[in-house]
């Protein structure tokens, strides 16, 4: 096993950073850009693990996509709503948009498709998606509730579907992006609040650049008509969600860190992470060319539902150890379901640091203590490893296992990382 030793810093960290795209973007302009008429050219586009699972997923669907990974430019040939190969098997990997956003794609289909993916991603739900697409005229089945998911396909029919939106809002975004190309009318309704809701309405946002209009009466029922994508050129922005492990950075260390190219305006729910960090004492402010965030002398405990950012969970639970005060997440329970169980995971390598938790069934609390050191386990997931990252610049002895597992979204992070560190010394 390949362990990562972090390297304390020195003092307050000040520098510029620029992020790579979006993971969130870049996979549903993939997708978007293959449902549309025409050719769309993808710039600024994130290459990672989870990227690249979608780019050749959608390959193995039919549709041509070209990668320029140094221009960090996808090209997408679309069919406009076709789907050209009659029988493909799809390994999504440990990538749920990947899995769920797929087995909506290959539904539109006509012929035979399995969905499949890694040991993980077979313990992962995908039954409320396979439901509301056999609601809609599709012959999908997973016996085990999880993936694999086999399709015979004949297009989607349209009518009434209800998903769950306690689980993922992976479900809901999924049905929404093929919804348009149903044959008849789709009525899309949520059953009890909907977890990670901001990455819904990124997807409608993301939807309406692509021509693509929706009817939403409130956050439980959607309305879409047959309509058809159209091709464009489209900007990735930088991913708000691996910014944050840079703002907490500038958060640990009293330090002035700017991440370039990200805007106040941004498609991201999880840039209100940066209010979190209000919250807690630091300094964030907007200029042209991105966000700054300067981070206190001390740091305030908090008291947050993280239920729209979910992502943010690791990174604040990081953080946490260097407040003056108890840190507690709340209702953020659905990411036990994710790359690995969250929630668990957090709550093992913060004691093993030395923390005092509490851990809930739908968050934990933190009680700040000296961080002792140790290796942190990770679990496979690259949030738990980019997240512990950021505590190591501010306690001796702090090291990651199995730091390759950042490839899933930001394979260049710790170079970037400590490039920063090294540019304050």
């Amino acid at each position: 096993m390949s362990v990562r030793l972090i390297t304390p810093a020195r003092g307050p960290i000040t520098g510029t950073v620029h992020i790579p795209g979006s993971k969130s973007i870049t996979n549903r302009a993939l997708v978007l850009g293959a449902l549309a008429d025409g050719r769309t050219v993808i710039e600024g586009a994130l290459f990672s693990d989870d990227t690249g699972l979608m780019a050749e997923g959608l390959r193995g669907l039919g549709f041509a996509i070209e990668e320029e990974s140094q221009a960090e430019r996808f090209v997408v040939q679309g069919e406009g709503g076709r789907i050209p190969a009659r029988e493909a098997r799809i390994d999504a990997g440990n990538a749920g948009t990947v899995a769920r956003f797929l087995t909506a794609v290959a539904a539109l289909g006509f012929g035979e498709y399995l969905v499949d993916g890694s040991a993980r991603m077979r313990q992962r739900p995908i039954l409320d998606l396979v439901l509301a697409l056999r609601a809609l005229g599709s012959d999908a089945v997973a016996p085990s509730g999880c993936p694999p998911v086999r399709l015979r396909a004949r297009g989607l029919a349209g009518g009434m579907a209800t998903v769950r939106g306690g689980v993922s809002s992976q479900f809901l975004s999924a049905l929404l992006q093929v919804a348009p190309l149903a044959e008849s009318r789709v009525e899309l309704l949520v059953a009890g609040p909907l977890v990670a809701g901001p990455y819904a309405d990124l997807t409608l946002g993301m939807m309406r650049l692509f021509g693509a209009t929706v009817q939403r009466d409130d956050a439980q029922r959607y309305t879409i008509t047959p309509q058809r994508y159209a091709s464009r050129a489209f900007a990735v922005e930088p991913d708000a969600s691996s910014a944050s492990y840079f703002f907490a950075a500038a958060a640990a260390t009293g330090g002035r860190v700017t991440v370039s190219g990200l805007a106040r305006d941004s498609l991201q729910g999880d840039v209100k992470f940066l209010d979190v960090l209000r919250a807690m004492g630091c300094t964030v402010a907007w200029g042209d060319e991105g966000v700054t965030v300067h981070g206190p002398e001390r740091l305030r405990g908090v008291d947050v539902d993280l239920n729209a950012m979910s992502d943010m969970t690791m990174t604040l639970a990081a953080l946490a150890p260097f407040a003056e005060g108890p840190v507690r997440i709340r209702n953020v329970g659905h990411i036990r379901h994710q790359e690995s169980d969250r929630l668990s995971g957090l709550v093992a390598e913060l004691r093993r640091l030395g923390q005092e938790v509490r851990e809930s069934e739908d968050g934990l609390e933190i009680i700040p203590q000296p961080v002792r050191p140790a290796v942190v386990e990770t679990y496979g997931d690259h949030r738990i490893a980019m997240a512990f990252a950021v505590a190591g610049l501010r306690a001796n002895g702090v090291a990651i296992a199995n730091p390759g597992c950042v490839t899933k979204t930001f394979p260049d992070f710790f170079r970037r990382l400590e490039a920063l560190v090294a540019s304050e010394r």
